[in-house]
């Protein structure tokens, strides 16, 4: 086998850019690239490891054998080692064996920049590249508008492992299964986006993808990383946008991953107050190291650029703010001015949103963060982190906890509902029912629910009904949109056999169509950030747990007025003042019979009386059906 070559990707300017931390396509140097060196075919390697005093590629092609193509360390300080090799081919598979100067101590590690890894429980990296030709001209073209903060936003949550199963040969579908069954499928019902959870390459099932060793890699499980762009592609194809988990926060400590890479703390903080987090039993990134902020700066690029993602919603983003989070009294330190923010981890992620909207304007980057830090999704200039939403955990968990009660007692607890609008438009903020509230003893969506069948399958109506005609982005998880009555289980498949149920029909029409009525009407999304949007009609009326409020768009023609009767008891001739007078035509129902509803109580024939009512001068007397939702618009 022909012996390493010296040979260089790296220019003097991008030296000093990794240096300072501000490369941020570091992914066109790092890692294995194929190429043509003086006539000859073969891979050229690099990777950091500046505690290493030699660092040999191992593979297939050289029998694992250290020593026989070692790589050259770079003359500037950089702690680069890089060098080509002849004959080494798409497909080899590889690792770098490390010999630190620390202890002599010797590691075995993937490459972090690597395109492709090996299928799990294999732990290698893969040589690769591929020429796919994206057909997404066109979508790309007009994203800006399908991405935009005041244009619908309604995100499906998925964990591809688990969606659907090859049941026959118990196994998971592929990316191209996936582009065929998945991508019909959120199209169907009418989502604007389809979210995944991590799909960048982990060793561990049970993690749902949310401890990487592979952050440049699609996981092997589903397939080839073209054949991921494919999925990416066919979702665009459909106007479809697509959001990726991703986990800059904490990474596992798997002896190929990314943990005392060459016998240093290298990419986690030495300091384990820092580097260390006791929920996952997992590593923290060292943020204030110029280095890795353009590791991870530059991996939030790469899917953005390499793979036309749409977004990035960033996991665990209160876990960085913080440096006591989840940590008792003398567990942390604190900041220089005595605080506790981790104002490294700050700066990181500020440096991430200004270079993620620079190269990419027409994206959205949206933080699950469950503090009231502020400003999280406001721009850097304004004192802002610069995302472009945050999660708004604060209405799932009231509205959750609200809906588990029994109706009888809701009207003790209308201000878990209402409390909400109080903040709702300090942020730019998406209303989540995430896989996080369907685990670990939560029960399922519906399940949550109180009173028998059909009560349980009316709330969950309502609950949706309200979820799409508040303020604010949507976001719901597999299984959801048709009452799944399991527990998420990120082994098996979603219980698809329920929708020969008629009541889990319902629920799947009604998300569909609610789906469909908040891309249709402007009211519930031109100004879904903004109290222009927003006016109560009565948040009042506890006794009856009725809720009336306008949605407004921009022009006045477009202004929904939304009733939610939130009780199994219907309520006939139902009185609400009006902004002026006039004839209102219902436009929506969530009790309609197609959603296994009573459908009983329509409104028809709707003109305004002039009654004052809730301080204004003309009213209307509705029929409130048990547990629903109705919507009305002025006739023209």
């Amino acid at each position: 086998m022909a012996q390493t070559k010296v040979h260089s990707l790296f220019t003097d300017f991008d030296i000093n850019l990794f240096k300072a931390g501000k490369h941020y396509r570091l992914y066109e140097k790092f890692g294995s690239h194929i190429i043509n060196v003086d006539g000859e075919e073969g891979t050229y390697f690099a990777v950091w490891a500046p505690s290493a005093k030699s660092v040999s590629v191992v593979g297939d092609f050289n029998f694992w054998l250290e020593g026989d193509h070692k790589l050259n360390v770079r003359w500037d300080g950089s702690g680069i080692w890089e060098g080509f090799i002849p004959n080494v081919k798409k497909g080899n598979i590889y690792k770098y064996k490390i010999q630190s100067t620390n202890n002599n101590i010797i590691t075995e590690k993937a490459d972090p920049f690597a395109r492709r890894c090996e299928h799990p429980p294999k732990t290698a990296s893969v040589v690769w590249e591929d020429d796919y030709q994206w057909q997404d001209k066109n979508w790309m073209k007009n994203r800006k508008k399908n991405n935009a903060l005041d244009g619908p936003f309604s995100v499906y949550e998925v964990h591809l492992g688990s969606w659907k199963k090859q049941i026959e040969e118990n196994r998971f579908l592929s990316y191209r299964e996936l582009a065929e069954e998945l991508v019909n499928y959120v199209d169907e019902m009418n989502f604007t986006h389809v979210e995944f959870m991590p799909i960048m390459e982990y060793p561990y099932d049970p993690s749902w993808g949310y401890q990487l060793t592979g952050y440049f890699a699609p996981t092997a499980r589903f397939g080839y990383p073209d054949e991921f762009k494919y999925l990416v592609d066919k979702f665009h194809e459909k106007g479809i946008g697509v959001l990726l988990d991703w986990v800059p926060s904490h990474f596992p400590s798997d002896d190929h991953g990314l943990g005392f890479f060459d016998g240093s703390h290298l990419y986690e903080h030495p300091d384990r107050r820092k580097g260390y987090h006791q929920d996952w039993k997992s590593l923290i990134f060292n943020y204030g190291r110029n280095e890795i902020k353009a590791f991870l700066i530059s991996n939030a690029i790469f899917w953005l650029d390499q793979f036309h993602a749409d977004g990035l919603r960033v996991d665990a983003v209160a876990s960085m703010l913080f440096l006591d989070y989840s940590r008792e009294e003398g567990e942390w330190e604190p900041n220089k001015f005595g605080g506790r923010e981790y104002l490294e981890a700050i700066d990181f992620i500020k440096d991430m949103n200004t270079e993620v909207y620079a190269s990419f304007p027409d994206v959205q980057t949206i933080a699950e963060e469950s503090t009231s830090f502020p400003k999280v999704s406001r721009p850097i200039y304004d004192g802002g982190l610069g995302f472009g939403m945050k999660w708004m955990m604060g209405w799932m968990h009231d509205t959750l906890d609200y809906f588990a009660k029994e109706p009888i007692y809701r009207k003790h607890h209308q201000n878990d509902l209402t409390f909400s609008l109080n903040y709702a438009f300090t942020e730019n903020f998406m209303l989540p029912l995430s896989h996080d509230e369907v685990v670990y003893g939560k029960k399922a969506i519906v399940d949550k629910m109180p009173g028998d069948e059909w009560q349980k399958f009316g709330n969950l109506r309502v609950m949706y009904s309200l979820m799409y005609t508040h303020p604010g982005a949507k976001l719901l998880f597999q299984g959801g949109e048709f009452g799944q009555t399991s527990e998420w289980n990120f082994q098996g498949s979603l219980d698809w056999h329920l929708l020969q149920y008629d009541v889990h029909k319902g629920a799947q029409a009604l998300v569909k169509d609610l789906n469909a009525f908040y891309k249709k009407e402007n009211a519930l999304f031109e100004k879904q950030f903004s109290s222009e949007g927003f006016e109560w009609i009565d948040h009042g009326d506890h006794e009856n747990s009725v809720m009336s409020f306008i949605r407004k768009g921009y022009e006045e023609v477009d202004n929904l007025i939304v009733v939610l009767n939130l009780t199994p008891i219907p309520r006939e001739n139902y009185r609400i003042g009006l902004p002026k007078p006039g004839a209102l035509i219902e436009v929506f129902n969530s009790d309609a019979t197609k959603y296994h509803g009573t459908g009983n109580y329509q409104n028809k024939n709707l003109n305004s009386d002039p009654i004052a009512w809730n301080h204004r001068q003309n009213s209307i007397a509705l029929n409130l059906p048990p547990l629903g939702m109705v919507a009305f618009k002025f006739k023209l």
